[in-house]
């Protein structure tokens, strides 16, 4: 009788990571950074329909990477928690960081327990109101969850546009303009190629916006920025 085929917890959990990390590298990347009035989220993205950045809750953004259906997912639970939740109970409850742990406890849950792990990586944004803190939380594919300060990158070469970032960047909240050119050149730099305005998708959550912060920034606005 052939003996069963084995392999190790530590071997099965070092190739569904490998498996995830490689379907994520494979995606564009994204990058969450807090500017003077806001947080802005840009995302090299040739597509205008299927959007990698979207608004989540009043305050709140969300951003995926990798396998667009799977993140996809996962943004409208999120979009349906926080509307029962701010339904039931109010508006203030829903907060960026319940959010963060409820896709963390998600990704957690299928990377242990499923055969094949989601080829995904996230951000969940939320702007400070007055003088609160923004708050911006980098779920990776094993529910594992990083409170990020300033900046934070997803997909693509991630930790290499991180060090470009870290090179390039100040103490002090960039404006805008800045902020969108820094993002932009750090693409640029890791690509290797030249980024078109149409293939940015440019969102920000600004906090000088009365009632919903969450706007898409249009095509004339990035290149009018980008040529400052």
């Amino acid at each position: 009788m052939p003996m069963p085929y084995y392999v190790s917890p530590e071997q099965m959990m070092q190739d569904k990571a490998e498996y995830a990390r490689k379907g994520i590298a494979k995606g564009r990347s994204i990058i969450a950074m807090e500017y003077d009035e806001g947080v802005l989220l840009t995302a090299d993205n040739p597509s205008a329909s299927l959007h990698k950045v979207s608004e989540i809750y009043d305050c709140i953004a969300f951003a995926g990477a990798g396998k667009y259906s799977e993140f996809e997912n996962l943004r409208k639970a999120g979009i349906r928690h926080a509307d029962l939740k701010g339904f039931m109970y109010s508006r203030e409850d829903v907060t960026g960081r319940s959010l963060a742990n409820g896709y963390s406890q998600s990704l957690g849950t299928v990377f242990s327990q499923e055969a094949k792990p989601l080829e995904v990586e996230i951000l969940v944004v939320q702007v400070g109101v007055g003088t609160q803190p923004n708050e911006i939380y980098r779920i990776s594919f094993d529910g594992s969850i990083i409170d990020e300060k300033n900046f934070s990158v997803i997909g693509g070469k991630s930790d290499a546009i991180q060090t470009v970032l870290k090179e390039k960047s100040s103490n002090q909240p960039p404006s805008l303009a800045a902020a969108l050119v820094l993002c932009v050149a750090a693409l640029e730099q890791i690509a290797t190629l030249k980024l078109s305005p149409e293939g940015l998708e440019v969102a920000v959550l600004d906090r000088t916006r009365v009632g919903r912060k969450f706007r898409r920034v249009p095509v004339q606005d990035i290149r009018r920025f980008l040529s400052t």
